[in-house]
């Protein structure tokens, strides 16, 4: 009386590569970062107020150090709120 265990296949799901995240703020060919410019800036700012990272924005690293400064001036200057609603 001897059991024989099948072993069960191993799925796996592929994901299908994603496109790389170009840099918007380099294919616009701005140097630099205008903190006045709120619009712009707005979108990479979470509702709760805290600064996107790289990884979620694809902006290259010169411009994520530019745009952190660009952040932080404008909550300094009341342009944008420190904390979300």
């Amino acid at each position: 009386m001897s059991e024989v265990k099948t072993e069960e296949k191993v799925v796996k799901k592929y994901r299908k590569p994603s496109k790389k995240k170009v840099c918007a703020f380099c294919v616009a060919g701005e140097k630099t970062i205008d903190y006045k410019d709120v619009a712009k800036i707005r979108k990479y700012v979470t509702e709760k107020g805290k600064i996107l990272p790289r990884r979620q924005t694809g902006v290259c690293s010169y411009h994520q150090r530019e745009l952190a400064n660009a952040i932080k001036r404008a909550r300094n200057m009341a342009l944008l709120p420190y904390i979300g609603d």
